[in-house]
């Protein structure tokens, strides 16, 4: 019973903190709930036990280390959202290749957010209906239509504002139930004496490759670059920055706490952490469903969003009609593939897309001769193309 109290205040707290106006409407926030939303997506509930089959005790620094890789990524973006965004504009000179080297990145970036709309709502409806026990999957490509057309008109009527609520929304529910379970597993472990070691895995060329792939589960802080229409270049570059802060305390959190409870010998999908949590707490695999939902909910709107500002910059069409488009793409994909097979995809596209941003931000800093620059944005580069080539997609 002290438990599951400590577990729903946790809840509460987070929830209706997030939610006092001074925070939920201060426009930083709303910036930031963009990138968070997809940095936090289906990743967050497999991150734990994927790290722990191939790392073992070290799952903590090779999370450590993705976030401070995916940083290094993100401050090239950053970096691109000052410097490369008056060159496409004409406002500042630079090389000739750059406006082709960027339509190219943002055409790879276009179709991977498109399986990636996919994959978020048909893994959502799969935990929806797997609550009323529901397993069809003509069922879960219904419902999964059923959303992906009520994003797009609701895109329609009521624009970027009304999306970005149900994405706050979607956001704030997924941060409350993230602190319930960090709180359930701080006193799982200082109360447990049973707790088991994780026994070090063999360390062997395949595990050095899923490391590399789940570069990708923090994958999504790139949505701040496509929210120009809403925010200034300095609101993105500051969002991206605390998203990635807080999606990276709350990963290495998460693994701190979990990793003496997993078991390396189990299979690391998205209903692990769900039957793990079984053992902390009667309430938290409820909790946690519904935290799945808004989770896949609050990223698959990340990337809606994130296509749409990509078609606002590129083409002459008014933000309104370019949601229902993305919404008719993503249903045609639905029902006309496997959009789990083809997931490796849309993985070697953020990879591909974070090389050319990486090289995009070497060419202009080079001229500046800032050693600082060069070395994130050359490590930034050589991690993205190590993730290309190398990488095996884990979400």
């Amino acid at each position: 019973m002290t438990m599951t109290i400590a577990v729903v205040t946790a809840i509460g707290l987070v929830g209706l903190g997030l939610n006092v106006p001074r925070i939920g409407s201060a426009r930083i926030w709303l910036a930031t709930v963009t990138p968070l939303a997809s940095i936090i997506g289906s990743g967050f509930l497999v991150a734990a036990p994927l790290l722990a089959r191939v790392a073992g005790p070290y799952a903590v620094l090779v999370m450590a280390a993705l976030c401070a890789g995916a940083f290094l990524i993100g401050s090239a973006i950053r970096y691109n959202i000052l410097a490369v965004e008056p060159v496409l504009a004409g406002s500042r000179p630079g090389p000739r290749s750059l406006p082709a080297m960027e339509r190219g990145a943002e055409l790879i970036l276009s179709l991977s957010y498109l399986i990636s709309i996919c994959f978020y709502i048909q893994l959502m409806s799969a935990f929806a209906l797997d609550g009323f026990g529901v397993h069809h999957q003509l069922a879960g490509k219904l419902f999964a239509t059923a959303v992906i057309g009520s994003l797009g008109l609701l895109g329609l009527l009521r624009g970027f504002g009304r999306l970005q609520a149900l994405e706050e929304h979607a956001v704030v529910m997924k941060l409350a139930v993230i602190a319930g379970l960090l709180t359930g597993l701080l006193l799982f472990d200082v109360s447990s004496t049973n707790l088991t070691p994780v026994a070090v895995p063999a360390i062997d060329l395949h595990a050095v490759r899923v490391g590399l792939g789940a570069l990708l589960i923090i994958q999504g802080f790139e949505t701040s670059r496509y929210l120009g229409h809403v925010y200034s270049p300095e609101e993105r570059v500051r969002s991206m920055r605390y998203a990635q802060i807080i999606a990276s305390a709350i990963y290495v959190m998460f693994m701190v706490l979990a990793i003496d409870f997993l078991d390396p010998t189990q299979p690391a999908d998205e209903t692990a952490i769900i039957h793990y949590s079984e053992r902390i707490d009667v309430v938290l695999p409820v909790f946690l469903i519904i935290g799945a939902v808004a989770a896949q909910l609050s990223a698959a709107i990340a990337d809606f969003v994130g296509g749409a500002g990509i078609l606002v910059e590129a083409l002459p069409v008014r933000e309104r009609w370019v949601y229902p488009a993305i919404a008719a793409a993503a249903i045609v994909l639905t029902w006309s593939l496997n959009v789990f097979e083809v997931l490796t995809l849309a993985s070697r596209g953020f990879a591909a897309y974070y090389l050319i941003q990486c090289v995009e931000a070497l060419m202009l800093a080079w001229p500046e001769r800032s050693a600082g620059r060069i070395a994130a944005f050359g490590t930034g580069a050589l991690l993205s193309a190590a993730t290309l080539v190398f990488g095996l997609p884990t979400a």
